[in-house]
């Protein structure tokens, strides 16, 4: 047998994994962790992957040669999306579904038993069922019609599904929690400490359905309190690998949009089993602390529990409390609340960062259109909930971080937060040294420091906004890893998510493992990197799918009020214009330097966040009060495009030559 006529080995052959970008001409690049160029991946070679499916390609060593890497797909790792909205297209015996997506996707064959009521030509919710190798089309079911009223409800399902999460929970989903009881049994209550007999409340927004998280206290002698903070016990009821273990990870977070919540467990769990309602037993997973007047730790406990929430409060009355220093067990708040600033105080010395958070909210009518904004500050409640939240977090982290197993930290999901970029934290620093700021760089602590004293002289100054919302930008983003570097803007060595399992899913697995830890019967968990990047990645999809859906009302609330004028603040620049957030309903829009054009040319000046006109030097600098008018409001784009109120530089008008 001559040279040529031998077969390769197949140690030529890699198989590589990564995730596909399919491009609108039908090319598919797949792009590979650690692989500096994409494979592109032929049209025929595609073999039934959608855009954004994480997929095995195969490729040849020899392809490495070329400036172009080709490979073929040989399997489907992971649907990004199952769900997708589009058009149905009805003929005698069967119908197809017609997928509404920015790139190609092929066209779903739908049973006539599968359309669930639609008829021709409804826009639909279709869920993928099956494609076998064997047929050339998906194989779908109409899962709902949607109306053609509902066009806000129809945008927020397509931001959803965009982003991944599917809209509904199968129907063996549903049956399996269905099976679920809440009735708290002998057996179980031995292996848990009785905390029903002792006063218990929550604490939670006036619209809440979950409560993850409740409070319970009793006095211990004349200068200690024990207080316990007691979180719903998702895997008392999700256990591992179980089909609601399945959906929960798949989803990784619930999705807080203006108008609903697109939750990561079904409502059996969220909402009963396991939300901390007033007046029930409940299973929980504490940390209980025995904690003195000054605010120091005597005592901490750590285990599963049963409680009893005698009270359910809402942040507006608990503030009234803290303001009016009365009402139902007001002792008890106020002396949480005294605790929660010496807390805060503490943390903030220690070198966490003081970023002051303001939600905005729409207000919306019966059929979900905003009819007004609110807008939501941290107050003294908030705080007293969150600094035991984050006692708590940090108590479960510090606990874990200390066991080993064969001399090596086990794999755990810490929440940490990088220091900030140089590169990013130069700029921001020569920007703030224009208004009188400087910044100790000699170590991190330095630098915390010096934000915090920035951030508290800016207050009320001119330029407190584009300095607070420069600062955010130049913060690293935090993330889940098994690699505990601690977190820095919180200032904690040990962090994690503990508190909120019934919207979180690395809440849920730090509950195991630390079962695992209690039990001294640790598995390790060789995924939990795997594990930590897809909850990061579901994490940020449902903050660009809030992000979107927040656009998207802002666009709608807009729209009642083209041709108005409004006060704004400079939010951003770019060499095409600039963004403005109203004063008054906090809503973005961007005023383009074509419209800008009669009044003078705007060049970008970067260092300085500003748009500079060449001829008069007029600056729309990051920051500035500018009014404007809203010019336009495009609800399928979410777009909001203002115009310059220019009452000074009428005069300053080039003449038009006649």
């Amino acid at each position: 047998m001559g040279k040529k006529d031998k077969k390769k080995p197949s140690s030529q052959i890699l198989v590589v994994k990564g995730v596909l970008d399919i491009a609108r001409s039908g090319m598919g690049f797949v792009a590979v962790e650690g692989m500096e160029k994409d494979i592109m991946i032929k049209p025929n070679d595609i073999n039934r992957a959608f855009d954004g499916d994480t997929v095995r390609v195969q490729i040849s060593k020899d392809n490495f040669k070329g400036k172009r890497i080709e490979g073929k797909i040989v399997d489907v790792a992971e649907r990004r999306q199952t769900e997708f909205i589009g058009n149905i297209q009805l003929n005698k015996n069967f119908a197809f579904f017609i997928p509404d997506t920015k790139n190609p996707i092929p066209d779903f064959y739908i049973d006539l038993d599968k359309l669930n009521g639609a008829v021709d030509k409804d826009r639909v919710v279709v869920r993928l069922i099956k494609w076998d190798k064997d047929n050339k089309k998906p194989e779908g079911e109409v899962l709902s019609v949607i109306k053609s009223e509902d066009r806000a409800d129809s945008a927020m399902k397509e931001l959803l599904i965009e982003a991944g999460f599917p809209l509904s929970f199968d129907k063996a989903v549903l049956d399996e929690a269905n099976k679920l009881t809440e009735t708290v049994t002998p057996e179980e209550l031995k292996k848990r400490k009785d905390y029903r007999d002792v006063l218990t409340f929550t604490i939670d927004p006036v619209d809440a359905k979950d409560f993850d998280d409740a409070i319970s206290v009793q006095r211990v002698s004349d200068d200690v309190y024990e207080i316990g903070v007691h979180i719903a016990d998702v895997s008392h009821f999700v256990k591992t690998g179980d089909i609601l273990d399945a959906v929960a990870y798949e989803r990784a977070t619930s999705v807080y949009l203006p108008d609903r919540v697109n939750p990561m467990l079904p409502e059996k769990i969220s909402n009963e089993l396991c939300s901390l309602r007033p007046n029930e037993d409940k299973y929980t997973f504490s940390v209980v602390f025995q904690i003195n007047q000054k605010a120091e730790i005597k005592h901490k406990w750590i285990g599963r529990t049963v409680i009893h929430s005698d009270q359910r409060f809402t942040y507006e009355d608990v503030q009234e409390i803290i303001e009016k220093k009365e009402g139902l067990h007001s002792k008890i708040i106020i002396m949480l609340n005294t605790l929660a600033q010496k807390f805060r105080k503490e943390r903030f010395a220690n070198g966490a960062i003081n970023f002051s958070s303001t939600e905005v909210r729409f207000k919306l009518d019966e059929k979900g259109k905003p009819i007004g904004v609110v807008v939501k500050e941290s107050k003294e409640a908030h705080q007293l909930i969150e600094e035991f939240m984050l006692l708590a977090n940090r108590t479960v982290a510090e606990y874990v971080s200390k066991i080993k197993v064969n001399k090596q930290p086990i794999p755990f999901p810490y929440r940490i937060h990088d220091t900030p970029d140089d590169e990013k934290l130069k700029p921001f620093m020569a920007f703030a040294k224009k208004f009188g700021y400087t910044f100790d760089i000699e170590d991190e602590v330095a630098v915390a420091k010096s934000f915090n004293k920035m951030l508290k002289d800016v207050q009320g100054k001119p330029e407190q906004h584009v300095l607070e919302q420069l600062g955010i930008r130049t913060m690293a983003k935090a993330i889940y890893t098994s690699q505990n570097i601690g977190h820095y803007g919180l200032g904690f060595e040990n962090y994690c998510h503990f508190t909120s399992p019934i919207r979180r899913y690395p809440d849920v697995m730090v509950h195991r493992i630390l079962q695992e830890c209690l039990d001294k019967d640790i598995k390790i968990d060789k995924k939990m990197d795997e594990k930590c990047k897809h909850c990061s990645d579901m994490e940020r999809k449902a903050m660009e799918c809030e992000r979107a859906g927040n656009k998207y009302k802002q666009v709608e609330f807009m729209q009642n009020y083209i041709g108005e004028d409004f006060d704004g603040i400079i939010s951003g620049v770019a060499a095409f214009g600039f963004w403005v957030e109203t004063v008054e309903h906090k809503c973005e829009g961007l005023v383009s330097t074509r419209d800008l054009a009669e009044y003078d040319d705007f060049k970008l000046d970067s260092t300085d966040y500003a748009l500079v006109g060449m001829r008069t030097g007029k600056k729309f600098r990051m920051g500035d009060k500018v009014r404007i008018k809203v010019a336009s409001a495009n609800i399928e784009k979410r777009q909001l495009d203002y115009s310059w109120v220019a009452d000074e530089f009428k005069s300053k008008k080039p003449k038009v030559k006649k």
